[in-house]
């Protein structure tokens, strides 16, 4: 099926992007392309006396350092007074600290052009924390605060349980506005560099610019904005103005979206074939897809225990040697894959 649907995206390459459709592929079989990356986990060392918590949320500064915002070595932060944003050295070590007591569900964290980090809390304590974007300097200063502490709302200036952040050519945000719970928003926010409310698209839904779960996106050098629409199993592809261009659903369940250097990365962390299951999606063996900006996978580094339900990554960054980060929910754990 998968060497169907490459043919199909190869005699298509011509086109800048591409929809397309089609039926699963059996857990047990792979994509019909290589894997050509190693796998390194356990890459962190927490400082002393801490566990690493669930997480999906790395990413990598212009030096090298790894940051994590992980959650409070459980699965919410909720009651902690742990620092869930912590900084590792290139080689794992912890380096420092900061964000204890602001947080409700880590779920997000960018590292921009400048060093500053852009993290993003799902979780909400109505009217105490949660809901918001924050913008902080390395020292954990912060810079840009959006949303309100505790509040749900689709209207400018207000969110509903945020998943992912992502910054334009331009420098303008994109929100990936929502998460699993019935009552969360379903749109993708578009912002100013400053934070300043422009525009919003989308709504509840499976069809055309409809989403269930926008749980990550990112954005290319032109400005379209690939959404990881997880519970709906498919990428949908926007132009920068919020104009449907493509739905894909060949990338399997994605739950964590990257772009670097105009190449492509997708994570599903979730695909499991038992009915009723969180994650169900038949016929998908877990892993990272890597491809072209048209659609086309290039690599595919599998889940090596596709059954489990907790051993892969659930959020990937990738840094300017274009080696993968990934953190996972299930084994609390950071491992990094790095191309022969």
């Amino acid at each position: 099926m998968i060497s169907k649907r490459i043919n199909k995206l190869l005699t298509l390459a011509c086109c800048a992007l591409v929809t397309i459709a089609g039926s699963a592929q059996q857990n047990t079989l792979l994509p019909a392309v290589g894997n050509s990356y190693s796998t390194f986990e356990n890459m962190v060392t927490m400082p002393d006396g801490r566990v690493m918590g669930s997480g999906n949320a790395i990413d990598v500064d212009s030096q090298g350092n790894i940051w994590v915002f992980e959650r409070c070595g459980a699965n919410t932060c909720s009651g902690s007074d742990l620092d869930p944003i912590i900084k590792f050295s290139p080689q794992g070590e912890p380096l420092t600290s900061f964000g204890a007591g602001m947080f409700v569900f880590p779920h997000g964290i960018i590292v921009d052009d400048e060093d500053n980090l852009w993290v993003v809390d799902a979780g909400v304590e109505d009217g105490v924390k949660g809901n918001q974007i924050f913008k902080f300097n390395q020292r954990g200063e912060i810079l840009i605060e959006l949303g309100q502490p505790g509040i749900r709302g689709d209207s400018p200036g207000l969110f509903n349980e945020p998943s992912d952040l992502a910054i334009g050519p331009d420098g303008s945000l994109y929100i990936a506005d929502g998460h699993i719970n019935p009552d969360s928003n379903r749109r993708i926010v578009h912002l100013t560099a400053e934070g300043e409310f422009i525009e919003a698209w989308g709504s509840k839904g499976n069809g055309p610019l409809q989403f269930e779960c926008p749980h990550s996106l990112a954005v290319d050098s032109q400005g379209r904005i690939y959404v990881g629409d997880r519970t709906n199993n498919r990428l949908q592809i926007l132009s920068p103005d919020g104009k449907l261009l493509a739905i894909w659903d060949h990338f399997g369940r994605p739950s964590g979206v990257r772009i670097h250097e105009d190449i492509l990365y997708v994570v599903d962390s979730e695909s499991r074939s038992v009915e009723g299951q969180y994650g169900y999606n038949p016929g998908w063996h877990r892993g990272i897809y890597v491809g072209t900006l048209d659609g086309i996978i290039t690599d595919f580094i599998p889940d090596p225990a596709p059954h489990d339900g907790t051993s892969f990554p659930e959020g990937i960054s990738v840094d300017d040697n274009g080696v993968i980060w990934g953190a996972s929910v299930g084994d609390r754990k950071v491992s990094k894959y790095v191309k022969n």
